[in-house]
This record gives structure tokens, C-alpha cells and sequence, in this order.
């Protein structure tokens, strides 16, 4: 190796050290270690699990993973706990809101004066693009793990209550992820969080909750509410090619095609049968299973939708009008 080829890579390695440095030093103090806290039958408060959260007001909202605050197996009530911070504060917090179909959940501290992050968007984020996971794997605080994200909009499933639900453009990374970074925040160049570290998915490979404009309305829902509203259907389907004779009438690509229909749901009210080609709902365009689940977050329970189904080669238009989920 020459001289000339050592110093490039020495400055090189000096930038790179210099951007995770700088990120891990400007996101730490946002990131908060959770001690969750269950009671028992004595009334005595124990330990029943932990996580990470992200500070995203100075007034005590923290943003988390649904999984990390969801009650004990057997228990009946969301825990509460203590949020530990790298200035040695620890604040009780309790949860505000958690919503497992989207896998977020919001907390609020019992004190303010907190550090909030910078909330970035991760529609931006390109495929090995240098990305930073900050949180407190096997509870020690302040840790950071440093990679490149590895795939961009990769499908997380999820379930909730006999419910199951696709978590879409999920953000795939190898920074290395340990129990107890569930909740943490991943992080771009710019110090600002794209992410929420949700989950491991084998050795050498993590995924994250991308922060974009569905799930910011995820967390405002939270935030206010405590709960996040969606309008039900109420079919099964998957995505498949629109056939040649329907290409002429639609643009190119894919439709789902329904499954099952859920007896009494909504899409059973307005006539939608098993083997129909889904392709329209109220003027949107579907072309996977997500872009349905996308207009059922909005404000559309009980309102009347037209659907647009391909049945035996015809087109068919139907009204359905969805409930909220429950």
C-alpha cells in the first residue's frame, strides 16, 4: 500500500468516525434506557421488562416500540416505569398510547426538561447510506452500534387481538441490534432519527419502524388520543399481475386479488366475493395490500367508499363502507 493510498484511507476512517462520534454525542441524551415495572398481588412493583425510547418533546413525550410496554403475559394492565437518561436522571413514566398494529407506542415522563430529538424522514434514506442505532442493549445506557442500511421497504407483520397487519417500507440495516435496543432510535448522518428499532431479525441484521408521514400520523394519534382510529374492511388478499384484457383500462402493474371476505364485515355488506380483482377504492389506485391499508388509516370509517372489482373479465363498481377497526 502506498503512502498516498494509506492517508486517503486514514482520512477516510477519520470521517467516518467524526460523523458517528459527532451523532452519537448530539442523540444520546435523547435516548432514554426503560425499566418497565409490573405489581404484583403483594402490591410490590417488580421488574417485568425493558427497552429504549426516544425523547421527542422537552415537556416528557417519549416514542417507543409497542412490543417493549405491552402487558406481561397473564397480566391486565400496561406497565408503567422508570426512564433513566445519560445525565443519571431517572423519571417515572406511564404510557400515554400504544398501538401494536403499527408497532409504536408513546410515553409520557412525569418530569419535563427533557432533550428532544430531531425527527427526520425516511423516504429519503438510500441503500447503504451510513446509519447509527443508539440504545441500551441488555440495559447498558448510551450504547451505539454503527452499519449502512442493508434494504429499504421491507414488510414487517404484525398482530393485535386476532388482527394481522403488514408494517410497510420497514428500514433494514446490519448495525448491530440487542435485546433491549427495541425502542432505540436509528439515526442518520445528520443526527436526525429515521427509525425506531423494533426488531432482530437474525444475526448481523436489524429492522426499524421508518419515521415518514404515516407513522408521524401514527404518533400525533398517540400523543392526543391514546389510540390510533382505522376504518376495517374486512378481506384477505394478495398481490398478483392485472390480467392482459384489464390493461387497456388500468395502467400497467398489479392488483390484489381477494381471498377470503370476513362474514359481516363491511366488504361482505357491498358485495365483494372471493377470486374478485381488486383495483380502485374512493379514486385511489391499489395496487398491493398496502395501498389499501394506507386509505383505511384516514378518516374514512363510515364513510362510502366506491370500490372498483374485476369479476369473470367485467368491471363491477361497489360501495363499501368501513367500520372502525376494533
Amino acid at each position: 500500500m502506498s503512502a498516498t493510498t494509506a492517508t486517503r484511507d486514514t482520512a477516510a476512517l477519520d470521517a467516518y468516525s467524526a460523523t458517528v462520534v459527532e451523532v452519537a454525542e448530539t442523540l444520546a441524551p435523547s435516548v432514554a434506557n426503560l425499566r418497565l415495572l409490573g405489581r404484583r398481588r403483594d402490591g410490590r412493583q417488580v421488574p417485568v421488562g425493558a427497552g429504549s425510547a426516544i425523547a421527542l418533546t422537552p415537556d416528557g413525550f417519549l416514542l417507543t416500540s409497542a412490543h417493549v410496554v405491552a402487558p406481561a403475559r397473564g397480566a391486565r394492565r400496561i406497565p408503567t416505569g422508570v426512564a433513566s437518561f445519560t445525565d443519571g436522571r431517572e423519571i417515572p413514566f406511564d404510557v400515554v398510547g400504544a398501538d401494536p398494529l403499527s408497532e409504536l407506542a408513546v410515553l409520557r415522563a412525569q418530569s419535563g426538561d427533557l432533550d428532544p430529538a430531531r425527527l427526520g424522514d425516511a423516504e429519503g434514506l438510500r441503500v447503504g447510506q451510513l446509519v447509527v442505532a443508539i440504545g441500551n442493549p441488555h440495559g447498558f445506557a448510551g450504547s451505539v452500534t454503527a452499519g449502512v442500511v442493508s434494504a429499504l421497504g421491507r414488510a414487517l407483520p404484525v398482530r393485535s387481538n386476532g388482527v394481522t397487519r403488514v408494517i410497510d417500507d420497514v428500514i433494514q440495516t446490519d448495525a448491530a441490534l440487542n435485546p433491549g435496543n427495541s425502542g432505540g432510535a436509528l439515526v442518520d448522518g445528520s443526527g436526525e432519527v429515521v427509525g425506531v428499532n423494533t426488531a432482530i431479525a437474525g444475526i448481523g441484521l436489524g429492522l426499524a419502524v421508518p419515521i415518514n408521514r404515516a407513522t408521524r400520523q401514527i404518533v400525533a394519534a398517540l400523543m392526543t388520543d391514546g389510540r390510533v382510529r382505522r376504518g376495517y374492511f374486512g378481506i384477505a388478499g394478495s398481490v398478483r399481475p392485472l390480467p392482459p384484457s384489464a390493461r387497456g383500462d388500468w395502467a400497467p402493474g398489479d392488483c390484489v386479488e381477494v381471498g377470503e371476505v370476513v362474514v359481516d364485515s363491511p366488504a361482505a355488506d357491498a358485495g365483494i366475493r372471493a377470486g374478485d380483482l381488486l383495483v380502485e377504492v374512493a379514486g385511489t389506485r391499489i395496487a398491493s395490500v398496502a395501498d389499501l391499508q394506507a386509505l383505511l388509516q384516514r378518516d374514512v370509517i363510515g364513510v362510502g367508499l366506491t370500490a372498483v372489482v374485476l369479476r369473470e373479465g367485467r368491471e363491477r363498481r361497489l360501495q363499501v363502507r368501513p367500520r372502525e377497526l376494533g
